[in-house]
């Protein structure tokens, strides 16, 4: 099988990724699209990876497009990536929440295979029993993706003990998971009955989401262009509700041209609110 791919054909593919969902990929990085894209060379029966590149610039291509797409949007995540996130909804968004809120809706705008909205509703639980009269309607979480395969993970809500090791204390592990009984730990009901998830390709709209009292879009704005993550983070400011939060990566932050959101910084980390 031929592995090696062309820089024109690098640059049309290029062009196709930040068409269908806006990830813009570097000058230099035939490396990672090699590694991605390579195992699905056998998945369909392909010679060289410019065979593949080609077909999937085919409309008529829909399932090898989908596998591309999932394969080159897919990251790997953890659980309670950071902590501080985690810790700021307990100790200071829910607090301001639930002096008006009888629930909570949190979006999860990028869920991947499903530790960041589980994570949330982890803390969520743990937060109302610290405090049970908190959000007697509960705290609903969405996650959404742009990957068919990791939403099936998701939904299955079944982790391996690799999976597990990355991010997971001992005692939240046996608080919140169980055995599945095939070598794999399910996420318990407890945790898995708050979150939802559907597929979204955050370069279409979010009116159908309805509104949100928080937003986590993490380690996802650095994929984008300018461009796109200015149009993102308007519509982010759309689907919150006055004085939401958006929760972004350790390494992200708005533009100093955006006036939908005031930034608050913590100790540690910065999250955004917005501001009507």
């Amino acid at each position: 099988m031929n592995k090696e791919l062309h820089d024109s054909e690098y640059k049309t593919f290029r062009d196709f990724l930040e068409q269908q969902c806006g990830i813009v990929l570097g000058e230099n990085k035939q490396y990672l699209v090699k590694s991605r894209l390579a195992p699905l060379m056998m998945r369909f029966n392909l010679e060289s990876l410019s065979e593949l590149v080609n077909k999937t610039l085919s409309p008529f291509e829909r399932q090898l497009r989908s596998a591309v797409i999932d394969a080159m949007t897919t990251n790997e995540t953890l659980w309670f990536r950071d902590t501080y996130p985690y810790e700021l909804l307990k100790k200071q968004i829910f607090p301001e929440l639930e002096k008006d809120h009888r629930n909570v809706k949190i979006w999860s705008a990028a869920s991947s295979s499903g530790q960041e909205p589980y994570s949330i509703a982890m803390t969520g639980l743990e937060y109302q029993q610290m405090r049970p009269a908190a959000f007697g309607l509960g705290v609903h979480i969405l996650g959404t993706d742009i990957s068919n395969t990791m939403l099936e993970h998701c939904q299955r809500a079944e982790y391996d003990g690799l999976a597990l090791s990355r991010g997971l204390s001992p005692e939240r592990r046996t608080k919140f998971f169980e055995d599945s009984g095939n070598g794999m730990m399910r996420v318990k009901d407890a945790a898995r009955r708050n979150v939802s998830f559907r597929h979204l390709n955050l370069l279409d709209s979010y009116t159908l989401l309805g509104k949100f009292d928080i937003i986590f879009c993490r380690n996802v704005l650095i994929y984008f262009s300018p461009e796109v993550k200015a149009k993102i983070i308007r519509q982010f400011a759309q689907a919150l509700n006055p004085k939401g939060f958006l929760i972004l990566g350790a390494s992200e932050s708005l533009s100093s041209t955006n006036n939908d959101f005031e930034m608050i910084r913590c100790n540690p980390g910065i999250i955004y609110r917005r501001k009507n």
